[in-house]
């Protein structure tokens, strides 16, 4: 095998620093180094888009704009590069259509089993398909819910068609084109409100089936069919990829639940009659991933053997990674990011192909440490099969299985970008840096290891939420606790059963805070300065010392570049070809236009002030009134972050950061608005955090922990859903649920202090 070095040379993407390197090709290399130290920039926004860059330049010009667009990167030269496979922890597309069975293309092999050996022969493998007609639920359509319309949601009976917004969806205002087909029917008194209908004429607006209409006015479309809003609403939007595209408008006109017809599976009835060993391909969707395997291995037919061979090699990859308790019709919108990740792996285990470059983006994230060891095991199989993988990675087994070690550092944003330590993971607990003093220290550890007393208990009884056990639980006030589980468990689920059925009484008493990791209604012009509205007071500032507009130091208003239109970059169209950017020669990329950028304050413009890190601006900004809300960033460990950075380049990991410190600092106003005195009854906030740690270095892990211990010790519980031992033992109380995920999670395993794990029944790792 070929197994010459990829050679990398001058990378300078965002806050690289010029840096070269050679990476093994067939080895497993893992880049770590606190967060902002540049190893997503070097490992993930350099080496791999610049392979799928160019990969896509191989194709046609004519097929190159249907393609992902990849920047080309700010690197000097990359040599030796193969093929590259990004594999991260972005759900896969697919929208209510994608499961699990259909997106690791084990659904077509059943579709196959069943059309070849299935009694009775209902058909070919299409036959057998939810998203084909002749196999999908009629009522559904495939989707497996039933979406009912509410018409009066839809329709304001109190107005006529000759109205504006008579008919609350797209084109259906007057003079769209689907108002046409009802106001160009001649059926219909435009000008007469609908509850004036007689009883005819609303089932005919309402209900009509698909009709040729006789003699109809001379502006009504020649080969156009007549239809009722209902039956068109169902045909062309509810059950159709626009209903979905456009759910934001849609679903509050509907109530959702479980189709009566199909009962979730998807599959007509003629379908669901066809059985292999007394089970349909409806039964199979409902299965576990464990459970399909056991069914695949019970098949004793000549014509199934290819097929099972098959079947058993992809199932058993799932289950090797850890996904054995996913079902085949689980919809890959509703996995975690962890999840989703560990199925693109698998989907890639027995691929035939070599030579290949995989780069992995925290594939340990919100993994139990006996998921890690499945986890290992997979990465081990993609090595092996004679491919390079590249992870991004902090998890410090995951660091220890590496071939090669690329440690970022020496700090965050701009204080990083710099190769800190190349080579073996025993060459880097020798090392200086961060990394290794950390590995060497065992990571994190508490001062005081006494954990705390309880100063009350909330309890959680019969909880059957999901896949819960009638799990009956006590949470202590007051300290901080870990939910801990592998994945699937029940975590998450026991989490959102206790939100929800707090009892009136404590809801009084405590104000309960949910901090997850998903989106926060970000954009591409978002940044912690507009999300924690720290822009305007800026703006403020320089408008007041220079006595003019506060516009004017806004690029999405009058400061913008005239030339760029505040985008800092020139996009120029170039037909069938990549679309080209280039800097704005006009504002070099500030944004701002010539004007706004002449007024400063404190000897800086508008443009270099939104340039600073948080921690700069800390310091440039003390004693304003918005310091505290720059504090709460640094305080979570994001002082690195650029005030005008997009928050769509942040991580799960930082959202989640830049959440807590939104609502940290919204707690502090709210005690100061208080005069620091404590409500009646009121014992501290109740703060519910996901997963808190991903993402994260084992040095921030440590400044987060910090963080977590003082908001405990002055009165506030905290409850942490957490996979990381580091943090399972800085807790006061430990839940752990199990033994397996899915139908087999869902049980609690065990509940005490971390100290009692290790003499548990089930121990923790």
């Amino acid at each position: 095998m070929k197994t010459s070095d990829i050679i990398v040379t001058g990378a300078t993407e965002n806050n690289l620093k010029n840096i070269s390197l050679r990476i093994p090709k067939g080895k497993i290399t893992v880049f770590t180094g606190v967060s902002g130290s540049g190893k997503s920039s070097l490992c993930l926004d350099t080496i791999a888009a610049e392979s799928r860059r160019e990969l896509n330049e191989t194709f046609p010009s004519f097929v190159q704009q249907y393609l992902p667009k990849y920047g080309r990167p700010h690197v000097q030269s990359i040599e030796n590069l193969p093929v590259t496979i990004l594999i991260d922890q972005k759900k896969p597309s697919g929208g209510a259509r994608s499961t699990v069975a259909t997106y690791t293309d084990i659904f077509s092999l059943f579709r196959l089993l069943f059309s070849r050996v299935g009694k009775p022969f209902v058909g070919y493998s299409d036959t057998f398909s939810f998203n084909h007609p002749s196999g999908s639920c009629p009522r559904c359509s495939g989707l497996g819910e039933i979406r009912e319309l509410d018409i009066h949601k839809l329709v304001d009976f109190d107005k006529s068609l000759n109205d504006e917004d008579t008919i609350h969806y797209i084109a259906f205002g007057k003079g769209g084109w689907r108002w046409i087909r009802y106001a160009y029917s001649g059926l219909f008194d435009l000008d007469k409100k609908i509850k004036d209908y007689s009883p005819e004429e609303l089932d005919l607006f309402l209900n009509s089936p698909q009709i040729r209409l006789k003699n109809p006015p001379k502006n009504w479309p020649k080969s156009a069919k007549y239809e009722g809003l209902i039956p068109r609403m169902y045909r062309s939007i509810i059950n159709s990829e626009e209903g979905l595209l456009h759910a934001s408008v849609l679903n509050p006109m509907l109530t959702m639940g479980i189709c009566p017809d199909c009962n979730g599976t998807r599959l007509n009835e003629r379908v669901r009659s066809c059985k292999i060993n007394g089970l349909s391909l409806a039964d199979l969707t409902g299965m576990s991933i464990c459970d399909a395997l056991k069914f695949v291995g019970s098949i004793d037919h000549p014509l199934a053997q290819d097929i099972k061979k098959e079947l058993s090699k992809r199932l058993q990859a799932l289950i090797d990674i850890g996904l054995g308790y996913l079902t085949l019709g689980r919809g890959t919108s509703t996995l975690s990011g962890g999840e989703a990740g560990r199925i693109k792996i698998a989907k890639y285990i027995n691929s035939a192909l070599t030579d290949m470059v995989y780069v992995l983006d925290e594939p340990s994230a919100g993994l139990h440490p006996l998921d890690i060891r499945r986890l290992k095991e997979s990465l081990y199989k993609l090595r092996d099969h004679g491919n390079t993988v590249l992870i991004v990675e902090h998890h410090r087994e995951i660091i220890a299985m590496a071939d090669h070690i690329v440690d970022m550092g020496p700090g965050a944003g701009r204080n990083g970008g710099v190769i800190m330590y190349e080579g073996d993971y025993a060459g880097l607990l020798q090392s200086d840096t961060t990394t290794g003093r950390m590995l060497r220290n065992e990571g994190v550890s508490r001062e005081c290891k006494e954990p705390r007393t309880p100063n009350g208990w909330l309890h959680i009884e019969h909880a059957n939420l999901h896949n819960l056990k009638d799990l009956s639980v006590d949470i202590p006030m007051g300290v901080m606790t870990v939910i801990a589980g592998v994945a699937g468990s029940g975590k998450s689920s026991l989490m959102e059963h206790f939100m929800t059925n707090l009892a009136p009484r404590d809801l009084e008493r405590y104000h309960v805070t949910f901090i997850g990791q998903k989106d926060i209604g970000i954009n591409l012009r978002s940044t912690p300065a507009t999300y924690l509205e720290i822009s305007d007071s800026i703006r403020a500032l320089f408008a007041k010392a220079n006595k003019v507009s506060q516009q004017l130091f806004s690029f999405n208003s009058k400061g913008a570049c005239p030339a760029c239109k505040g985008k800092g970059v020139i996009v120029s169209d170039m037909a069938f070809m990549e679309s080209i950017e280039t800097l704005c020669e006009l504002c070099h990329g500030s944004r701002y236009s010539n004007e706004a950028l002449q007024y400063k304050y404190k000897g800086l413009n508008i443009a270099e002030v939104m340039e600073m890190s948080v921690d700069e601006a800390l310091a440039f900004f003390a004693g304003e009134p918005f310091e505290a809300k720059l504090a709460a960033l640094s305080e979570v460990g994001l002082g690195y972050l650029k005030l005008n950075q997009s928050m769509s380049t942040l991580s799960g990991g930082e959202l989640q950061r830049v959440k807590l410190a939104e609502s940290l600092q919204r707690h502090a106003q709210a005690s100061q608005k208080a005069e620091n005195k404590k409500r009646e009854n009121h014992s501290g906030e109740i703060y519910i955090i996901d997963e808190p740690t991903d993402g994260l270095h084992l040095d921030d892990i440590r400044r987060l922990m910090r963080l977590f211990n003082s908001m405990t010790d002055e009165g506030n519980t905290l409850i942490l859903i957490e996979h990381s031992t580091d943090v399972m033992r800085q807790a006061d109380y430990l839940i752990e649920l199990g033994p397996g995920g899915g139908d087999d999670g869902g049980r609690l395993l065990y509940a005490g202090p971390p100290s009692g794990i290790v003499n548990a029944p089930a121990p923790l790792v």
